[in-house]
């Protein structure tokens, strides 16, 4: 049962539950999913333990009975605005002789040592390559000879009152955590192409009430953020702009998917409820695509301000690439970030990856990935579905053994 992978992502609207392994061929296969409404975050911060404990243990129950599986732990993420990622360096002498995994423990916790804020705690430790006596980008050096090892690693820091947030949220929900992992990581790993984190990209996952905000160039993260802004938003602009309930805010929205007047084919009247009247009205269909057209653009222009502000540039040849359950099902968002970014635009659709059914549930699907192939580790789940056999089988020899009796006694 090693091969199996657990994530839940923690969202500001949803939490969302997979349970998947990466096969030979590189994909993802899905066997258990569960979501469940959050509503223990607020701006991407947890505020409610208990409220976001109940939530983890929905979507993670859920997924358990998709997959006929009981769940003992999983790996979580973490957001931008909670995290950083800290480039370190560290190297020991080898004396020409071969490398072993002693050797290999002893850099990685020498690599661990970094000065940090008293606020922040260490949560992860990502080799990126080991070098031996200049010679880089090895992966496994354990087994080769040399003079010099050094590793080259991402150091992932985070708040510690966010960190704890979590674990606490986590033991809450019996559920014990095999790791936490920075949503860049995981996203990138299922939404971006080798070239584009050579080359260059802006990674733009936007949630309900959050956006992630990262850059990879080089083959390297080198900057991550996130701004406290999403899909809930545009439907709290439509319901006050309109002045309607949130519900069919979000309807509206749903219904015509939009974020350009210009991209509208029937400029028609709907009815909505004046909550403030209680009374019906009508409302044209570009009243509401200008609102969501101004949100949408307003969410590209703080991430672009951002990246301004740390002096990150994109090449031409790169891109923005862009996915989440927050806007990405809308047409006209990729037009206007082109606008915004002045570079190809490329969005992620949930379709486009094996196994993944909805935007929600990419985020989780790139754990799996990322756990599989960097940190090459597996979470503790058990197989029930094998007990339930077990016991129909042991029902069955029970009746079959009381059968023979009675064929015995007559």
């Amino acid at each position: 049962m090693g091969d199996w992978i657990i994530s839940i992502d923690i969202g500001t609207s949803n939490v969302c539950a997979l349970i998947g392994k990466v096969n030979k061929y590189s994909q993802i296969e899905i066997a258990g999913r569960g979501t469940a409404p959050c509503s223990g975050l607020k701006k991407g911060v947890i505020v409610d333990i208990d409220s976001t404990a109940a939530s983890i243990r929905k979507a993670v129950g859920e997924a358990e009975s998709d997959a006929n599986m009981r769940i003992d732990s999983a790996y979580v993420n973490i957001h931008g605005m909670h995290v950083n990622v800290v480039n370190n360096k560290s190297w020991m002498s080898i004396n020409g002789r071969e490398i072993t995994r002693d050797d290999l423990d002893d850099i990685l916790r020498d690599v661990r040592d970094i000065d940090k804020p008293e606020d922040r705690q260490l949560i992860d430790v990502i080799p990126r390559q080991f070098i031996i006596d200049g010679y880089d980008e090895i992966t496994d050096p354990v087994g080769m000879v040399g003079t010099r090892l050094e590793v080259d690693a991402d150091m992932l820091v985070g708040k510690i009152t966010s960190v704890q947030n979590i674990i606490k949220s986590m033991e809450r929900a019996e559920v014990k955590l095999d790791g936490i992992v920075a949503e860049a990581f995981a996203a990138a790993e299922i939404c971006l192409t080798p070239d584009e984190r050579d080359i260059g990209a802006v990674l733009l996952d936007v949630g309900g009430s959050i956006t992630d905000i990262s850059v990879f160039q080089g083959k390297r993260l080198v900057f991550y953020d996130s701004i406290p802004v999403g899909g809930d938003h545009i439907t709290n602009d439509i319901a006050i702009g309109l002045r309607i309930s949130g519900a069919e805010a979000e309807k509206i929205k749903r219904q015509f998917e939009l974020a350009l007047t210009s991209l509208i084919k029937n400029d028609q009247e709907i009815s909505v409820l004046d909550i403030n009247e209680n009374k019906k009205k009508n409302v044209k269909v570009s009243e509401v695509v200008e609102i969501i057209e101004a949100r949408v653009y307003e969410i590209f222009s703080l991430c672009k301000s951002l990246l301004d502000k740390a002096g990150i540039s994109i090449p031409q040849e790169g891109g923005v690439v862009m996915t989440g359950a927050g806007i990405s099902y809308v047409d006209g968002c990729k037009q206007l970030a082109q606008e915004v970014f002045e570079l190809p635009v490329r969005v992620i659709q949930a379709g486009q990856i094996p196994g993944v059914l909805k935007p929600e549930f990419v985020a989780s699907a790139g754990m799996i990935k990322y756990v599989a192939t960097v940190k090459k580790g597996g979470s503790r789940a058990s197989e029930i579905k094998l007990k339930k056999q077990e016991k129909a089988k042991s029902r069955g020899s029970l009746f079959g053994n009381i059968l023979n009796f009675l064929k015995k006694m007559f």
